[in-house]
């Protein structure tokens, strides 16, 4: 005879899953760090998720399990934000983790101006000031220039000159110098939209002075030389050199721009990685009108662009309109003071740690690869290798190294590290994961033990 009577349904878990105060007074840290709004969104989050998510029979998480997946939302949420990261990658002016990273001093000259400060006020007489006029003549005295304006970045700063010089005429510069960067900078494109009308001579791998001659006219506004960022031209090549352009500008009673892009203020001796950089010392020496740098690259400063050279270009530049709309803040006016102080201090102020880096011997390196492989125990150990400047600085200059490298596997290993509080960001050669320490201060490398046995947990690599 067939049992008709009915079978017990299986209890529904979701009757089972916790509170959300309750979970939310679990994560007493969190709250704080993140704020109450937000850990309470994550919890309804995950809690709908389970409801969804649980079938009849199913186990419903605990307190503790659903407030380690709400404290992921809220993490996964914020990745999008400013974090600190450890830079193992070894490219020192990495563009990705915000090139050159700050000094000390710079550091706390933003505290001072993160709050009311004398940006634009004169003490001395109670009256409104200038932003940028002791700025600029702290850029003049570092570049060896009659005078210098700053403005928010070096594409800026570019956009400026030509707009102010040639707007509505002509700009003379080589194919081979039609240079396109990182975020989609395209030289023709800023040309463009600084009014001006892009005169091209030579060709993509030879540029002759006759070129240039041609090419000039009534209409031509000024001749531009920028430096190459990113790539390099070899093999069947020829220049022209600025000298030379100068002497036809001078010719023609029109200014010589260059565009070094890089920043590099002084002639690297012989030896110095950066040997065979063009600096802004030589480009005033061959007698450019202006020149033009980033204050984020090899100056070792914050985002800028400063315009320096003669006197009355300088000044047309500052009264241009678009002065005004790519002006520097004080954040970053303060940063730079310090930045520019440094290197009137010292013509290689090892105060900046872009300068540090790139000077740091291998011997030290080597040094400190064979310490820290021995304290992250098995699978680390100490390689030779070699690293980048960055920053559209040498591009085809390798810079020698040391690292750590990390055996297991290296696609998890470089995720869990980029999981750790803070990220740790290497690269993958090979099969292993490098740690590049010319890009780790020193005073990090404790830290960094703790972060990659941190990581090989997470990543379940003993």
């Amino acid at each position: 005879m067939t049992d008709l009577r009915a079978v017990p349904e299986p209890p529904d878990p979701r009757a089972a899953l916790p509170q959300v105060d309750a979970v939310v007074r679990s994560l007493p840290d969190l709250v704080a760090e993140a704020g109450h709004a937000s850990v309470t969104a994550a919890v309804r989050a995950e809690l709908d998720h389970l409801r969804a998510a649980l079938a009849p029979g199913g186990r419903a998480p605990d307190v503790g399990e659903v407030a380690a997946a709400a404290e992921r939302r809220v993490r996964d949420a914020r990745s999008g934000g400013l974090v600190a990261v450890v830079n193992a990658t070894g490219v020192v002016l990495h563009t990705g983790l915000g090139r050159a990273p700050l000094s000390a001093a710079a550091r706390e000259a933003i505290q001072v101006a993160a709050g009311y400060s004398s940006v634009e006020l004169d003490l001395a007489t109670g009256d409104r000031g200038s932003r940028t006029a002791h700025l600029g003549g702290l850029a003049a005295s570092a570049c060896g220039t009659e005078a210098a304006t700053v403005v928010n970045n070096g594409a800026g700063a570019l956009l400026l000159v030509l707009a102010a010089l040639a707007g509505g005429r002509e700009v003379v510069v080589s194919r081979g110098e039609l240079v396109e960067i990182g975020g989609s900078y395209r030289l023709p494109d800023v040309m463009q939209a600084a009014g001006v009308t892009l005169v091209e001579v030579g060709t993509t791998n030879r540029t002759r002075l006759a070129d240039h001659r041609d090419a000039a006219g009534p209409d031509t506004g000024l001749l531009l030389k920028v430096h190459r960022s990113n790539f390099a031209i070899v093999g069947f090549t020829e220049d022209t050199p600025l000298a030379d352009l100068v002497g036809l500008g001078r010719e023609l009673d029109v200014p010589v721009v260059h565009d070094l892009g890089s920043g590099l203020l002084v002639e690297p001796p012989a030896g110095s990685p950066l040997a065979g950089e063009p600096s802004v010392a030589a480009s005033v020496a061959a007698g450019a009108d202006l020149v033009v740098i980033s204050g984020d690259k090899l100056l070792g400063g914050p985002q800028a662009g400063i315009i320096a050279g003669r006197a009355d270009l300088v000044a047309t530049c500052a009264r241009h309109p678009l002065a005004r709309a790519l002006r520097i803040d004080a954040l970053q006016r303060a940063a730079l003071e310090a930045t520019l102080a440094a290197h009137l201090r010292d013509p290689v102020p090892h105060e900046l740690p872009t300068v540090a880096m790139l000077h740091t011997t291998t011997a030290e390196l080597r040094s400190r690869a064979e310490r820290l492989a021995a304290a992250c125990g098995d699978g680390a150990e100490a390689v030779a290798t070699t690293g980048r400047v960055g920053g559209g600085s040498l591009p085809t200059r390798e810079l020698p190294s040391w690292a750590v490298a990390l055996d297991g596997p290296a696609d998890a290993l470089s995720a869990a590290l980029r999981q750790g509080h803070p990220p740790v960001l290497g690269r993958i050669t090979g099969d292993r994961l490098l740690l590049d320490l010319r890009t780790v201060p020193p005073a990090g490398d404790e830290e960094l033990v703790a972060l990659v046995a941190a990581a090989r947990e997470r990543a379940g690599v003993r």
